[in-house]
């Protein structure tokens, strides 16, 4: 019989270069979320999140899966039978630290490399940007014991599908892999499981290089002006801009400097260089 881990086991992490890797650590059931690791994962999250060593965050999955959604066992069998209360506690830890992932200080990024089925879509959605192996797993398969996909997931299936593939996944509890997952819109690119850390690196590294204010503000505003009338949203975005140029304004300023009167910067070649700011 497989040992249960600590709960400070359940979720691993290490920061290089500036990176955050955080690994969903339960590799010996597929990463499953128990309560255990929920927990640990929004001590994590506290920990990380206004470290200045760190400027992107990552999450990952020990082993050969991402997640494999809820632990059946531990979240719904063993939390059930103590009543409403404790399921509903189970439901805000679980729910909470997405949430957090979702409105994160710095950019996050998910890294599929295997399984992500169910309630993992929560996580998934959560994460500004996702990568995933070619032959990573990705499955809706609540529909196949009975229940409908709860915890978000049918909601991460129509904000990032298609009605008619959201329909299809659904419905059909079927596996897609890494390639359809990105031909479908779940994750921005698939790329052969060998190359997945390098990519995931490659990129982190270009949003290490932006001002971390002008990242901030920019993926709120995604979210959030994506539920927005474009009036709605034209007013939002004007009060952001002033806001973020309120905390940073130096950096706005070095941006047009080094654009406008050093000529040494050329938007589409990448980020102005932060290391001049104070100068």
């Amino acid at each position: 019989m497989t040992q249960e881990r600590k709960e400070e086991d359940t979720v691993a992490y290490t920061v290089e270069n500036g990176i955050a890797w955080v690994s969903f650590n339960r590799p010996e059931k597929r990463n499953c979320m128990s309560p255990k690791l929920n927990r640990q994962k929004m001590r994590v999250l506290d920990t990380l999140e206004f470290d200045d060593s760190v400027g992107v965050l990552v999450l990952a999955g020990e082993g050969d899966a991402w997640s494999a959604g809820m632990d059946l066992k531990e979240y719904f069998r063993e939390t059930e039978v103590l009543g409403l209360g404790r399921t509903r506690r189970a439901q805000s830890e679980a729910y909470g630290w997405w949430r957090r992932l979702r409105w994160y200080q710095k950019p996050t990024i998910a890294m599929v490399n295997g399984w992500c089925f169910g309630g993992a879509y929560g996580p998934l959605h959560a994460c500004d940007l996702a990568f995933a192996a070619e032959d990573a797993q990705f499955r809706l398969s609540e529909i196949n014991w009975g229940i409908l996909p709860g915890g978000g997931a049918t909601k991460v299936a129509t904000n990032l599908l298609s009605m008619r593939n959201a329909m299809y996944h659904t419905m059909m509890g079927e596996n897609i892999d890494g390639k359809m997952a990105a031909e479908w819109g779940l994750v921005n690119e698939a790329v052969s499981a060998d190359a997945l850390r390098g990519r995931v690196i490659e990129v982190a590294n270009v949003l290490l290089q932006k001002n971390p204010v002008a990242l901030k503000a920019a993926k709120d505003a995604v979210k959030r002006v994506a539920e927005m009338t474009y009036d709605n949203a034209e007013d939002y975005l004007i009060r952001a801009q002033e806001a973020a140029n309120s905390f940073d304004n130096d950096g706005r300023k070095e941006g047009i400097k080094q654009f406008i009167d050093d000529k040494t910067y050329k938007p589409r070649l990448g980020a102005y260089d932060r290391s001049r700011q104070n100068d």
